[in-house]
């Protein structure tokens, strides 16, 4: 059994919908003291209403991780209401798709602004608090995309999903004598409201190649970060965990047509 993580204050960026909500769910589901950012003030309402069916205690604050006033805000509110903060999920991210060919400076800024830049801005606002606590976690969402793999019109996002890894490892070395580690999870794809907007074919194809045959539910992903936050996992750091269902391991789209589902 893991230490369990009850009464512990978790903040999650981006909590509002899709991974991020997943993640908050669970913790919350555990016991938890959760805490959801968003910029969208009803739908964040809405979120931590419907998240608070799950147990723990579920609040929200309105910020947008790319401003550092509104990170050290954040931060401030939080620590007002639960007088700490023991693990920082810095979720929040946007995937916009834009081909490099056509691809604004615009795009770019915000790709990075709110990926990797809100990602750092986030974890800086929380350190003193996660330093008081001594046995802080930071669990960044990365991705597949990027570090392992790429898509067309994704090439800002994926290099602000591996740029979160280069992050992760230099503060899990500055922070380790504090007591705090630094992980990531990287999903594949996963059911949300913004992957079904590519579409059936597209879900299809992305289906078609991954060997468990079926899209992850954003609770899977909270269940990594659950374990990234125990007790048991406090000698983990600077550590990228996959969740993908296999989908990095196919050598070729060809490669899952030689696999049936009767030879399993």
């Amino acid at each position: 059994m893991f230490t369990p993580v009850d009464g512990r204050t978790v903040v999650v960026t981006g909590g509002t919908r899709g991974i991020g909500k997943g993640i908050a769910r669970v913790f919350a589901g555990a016991g938890a003291n959760v805490v959801i950012t968003g910029r969208d003030a009803a739908v964040a309402e809405a979120a931590a209403d419907e998240l608070a069916k799950a147990g723990g205690t579920v609040s929200y604050v309105v910020a947008d991780v790319a401003s550092a006033a509104d990170t050290s805000r954040l931060a401030d509110e939080v620590l007002a209401r639960h007088g700490g903060v023991d693990v920082v999920c810095a979720n929040a991210g946007i995937f916009p798709s834009a081909p490099l060919a056509t691809m604004t400076e615009a795009d770019i800024d915000e790709m990075l602004g709110i990926n990797v830049k809100g990602a750092i801005l986030t974890v800086q606002a929380f350190l003193p608090a996660l330093k008081a606590c001594g046995h802080g976690r930071v669990i960044l969402t990365s991705s597949i995309t990027g570090p392992y793999t790429g898509y067309p019109g994704w090439s800002h996002y994926g290099a602000s999903k591996a740029a979160m890894l280069g992050f992760m490892r230099t503060a899990a070395i500055e922070l380790a004598p504090h007591r705090i580690t630094v992980n990531a999870i990287l999903p594949g794809n996963i059911v949300t409201g913004g992957l079904s907007e590519h579409g059936d074919d597209y879900l299809s194809a992305m289906v078609a190649a991954i060997p468990m045959r079926r899209l992850g539910e954003a609770e899977e992903i909270g269940h990594a970060a659950l374990f990234l936050a125990t007790d048991e996992a406090a000698y983990i750091t600077a550590q990228s965990l996959v969740v993908d269902g296999g989908q990095v391991l196919p050598e070729s789209p060809t490669a899952m047509d030689d696999v049936a589902m009767d030879d399993v």
